[in-house]
């Protein structure tokens, strides 16, 4: 999502608070929410794409406290990030781009020390994957039952799962069942962004919604 720093402060405040403080990142891309985690001891911060890791190194010089690697769950050099000793992993809609998504929830669990966390955002309710999802190289979108089983394939166990984004659940029904849209607009984003995020997420604040666009989940090794 291009351009939505509100949107992603509300990420970075669902998801925070269940982060350690030596932290890897792992689908960093050119760090939007990177920098909202870097009070934290350390981030290692992690991509396939050389290029995204190359912007996000421009936009955070100097940071001490922030590595970045170019690899991916399940490979040797991820399983070497071991070394970091990290205490929690973020995954932060990254899952859905990946087939085999209990693979590499099992690679990031074997990084992380007994009672390690992983925070994960998901797209959620299947019924809502369209042509915007296809386009996206999603595999899925998600249930509290798939993550409740993908956690348990992967070995860990779950803290807790919530909806967020109850106006997104609508707009993205629009755009695939509806509209039949290819992809979101800068337009859509940026309206979205300013008008609507700041006060869905006091509200959601308040009273955790029964459904949303995505799912927030926090799993334990």
């Amino acid at each position: 999502m291009a351009r939505a720093p509100n949107y992603f402060a509300w990420q970075a405040r669902l998801v925070k608070p269940d982060l350690g403080r030596r932290v890897v990142e792992v689908g960093c891309g050119t760090g939007n929410f990177t920098g909202t985690i870097l009070d934290r001891e350390l981030v290692a911060a992690v991509d396939i794409e050389p290029a995204c890791v190359e912007r996000l190194r421009g936009r955070f010089p100097g940071r001490e406290n922030l590595l970045t690697f170019v690899c991916s769950p399940g490979t040797p050099e991820f399983a070497a990030l071991a070394r970091l000793r990290p205490d929690s992993c973020v995954c932060l809609n990254v899952l859905e781009h990946i087939e085999d998504d209990a693979g590499a929830l099992r690679s990031m669990a074997g990084i992380l020390p007994p009672g390690g966390r992983v925070a994960l955002m998901l797209p959620a309710f299947p019924a809502l994957f369209g042509p915007i999802d296809r386009n996206l190289g999603h595999y899925r979108r998600y249930t509290r039952r798939s993550v409740e089983e993908m956690a348990e394939r992967a070995g860990l166990k779950v803290v807790r799962v919530r909806f967020m984004n109850t106006v997104g659940f609508f707009g993205w029904w629009v755009n695939a069942r509806v509209l039949r849209r290819e992809a979101q607009s800068a337009g859509q984003i940026e309206v979205f962004d300013r008008a609507i995020v700041p006060a869905m997420a006091r509200l959601e604040g308040i009273l955790p919604p029964p459904f949303g666009q995505s799912l927030i989940a926090v799993l334990a090794r």
